[in-house]
């Protein structure tokens, strides 16, 4: 396993991060197994672990947390803030009140004194950005947190949070986790040249976009969409949608470009994000040991440049042809009163 510099945090981490996700039970609800999963993950050279507190609502980290006794200095442990965690108002966000809650409940299920790499999960247009990098600052501060980062920014906002950190004397935002595949290349275009001209560290998500790049979903093969992740949005799985035959096709063309170089689609699409200049570490998210061995049996898959030639050519640099679900939206794309002026103001004349 490879190791790489967080951004500028000094931080080593391994270039596979283990991802936790479908540890608990929205995926595998087998405490002990799940724990094996990840010593065997550390035993292979990773350090770098990622949750989330909203993961199976809390389980995950109580999980992550059990299996890390005894090796917890050896790991740079990541998790997040900000989606709702029970009923009642005031209980998600990125506000000072809920991230100083969220984060002692975070230390609790973790059984650890201190986050390594604490994450702000999506950008909240009720907070401040100021308040947001407040509150984190004074958890450096304290010690409760190491450093500090985010999850699915745009470039903008990235940039945002840097300069308000510049004009009030707050620490910045070290890093940034985005999705990024084959087939969900979007963040080539702003996101990942501004997070490396800003200096920041880049854990990636998704590389096998939910699973599209498996090897599972094939092109004249009957999709089942009542179990996996099909089962959870079977608008992107289903052959006859709009935009699916794309990512099918381009699935039949990567599929034959891994057999050309003798290995799999998954070796191939987990190898892809590492390529980047600005990316850090790629998040692989197995739910069972199979699924661990298989990701960690491609981490030495050198891509040559003709390899990338050949998957420029099926997916454009820049392109998305898949969006990973819960990727956060501007209020200007989804609330059409801020697209449309008055209808009396929208002709060029009276």
């Amino acid at each position: 396993m490879r190791y790489r510099v967080l951004g500028k945090t000094g931080i080593e981490v391994s270039t596979h991060c283990l991802g936790t996700m479908m540890f608990g039970a929205v995926g595998n609800p087998d405490h002990e197994e799940s724990a094996r999963i990840i010593h065997a993950a550390l035993d292979a050279g990773i350090n770098f672990v990622d949750t989330a507190d909203m993961y199976s609502a809390g389980e995950c980290e109580q999980i992550v947390g059990k299996a890390l006794k005894g090796r917890r200095d050896d790991v740079v442990l990541a998790t997040k803030v900000h989606f709702p965690l029970g009923e009642g108002r005031n209980r998600s966000g990125n506000s000072r009140r809920w991230i100083l809650k969220a984060v002692e409940d975070s230390l609790r299920r973790l059984d650890t004194d201190w986050i390594d790499l604490y994450q702000v999960h999506r950008p909240d247009h009720t907070t401040d950005i100021e308040e947001t990098l407040s509150v984190l600052t004074d958890l450096v501060r304290v010690g409760k947190i190491r450093t500090f980062g985010c999850s699915t920014f745009p470039a903008e906002e990235l940039v945002e949070a840097h300069h308000m950190a510049e004009r009030r004397g707050l620490m910045r935002m070290r890093t940034e986790q985005p999705p990024y595949s084959i087939l969900a290349r979007g963040i080539e275009r702003a996101v990942l040249p501004t997070a490396q001209r800003l200096g920041m560290g880049v854990l990636t998500w998704s590389p096998l976009a939910s699973g599209f790049l498996s090897g599972s979903y094939r092109a004249g093969r009957p999709v089942d969409l009542t179990t996996g992740r099909a089962r959870l949005t079977p608008h992107r799985f289903d052959p006859d949608a709009p935009g699916n035959p794309a990512k099918f096709a381009a699935v039949e063309q990567l599929v034959a470009l891994a057999q050309e170089t003798g290995r799999t689609l998954p070796e191939l699409a987990v190898a892809f994000p590492l390529v980047h200049p600005a990316v850090t570490s790629v998040i692989i998210g197995p739910r069972t040991m199979d699924q661990l061995t298989s990701l960690l049996k491609g981490a030495d898959l050198l891509l040559d440049d003709a390899v990338l030639d050949r998957i420029d050519e099926i997916v454009a640099p820049g392109t998305d042809l898949y969006r990973a679900d819960g990727v956060w939206q501007p209020q200007s794309l989804t609330e059409p009163a801020l697209r449309r002026r008055p209808a009396g103001e929208r002709a060029a004349a009276d």
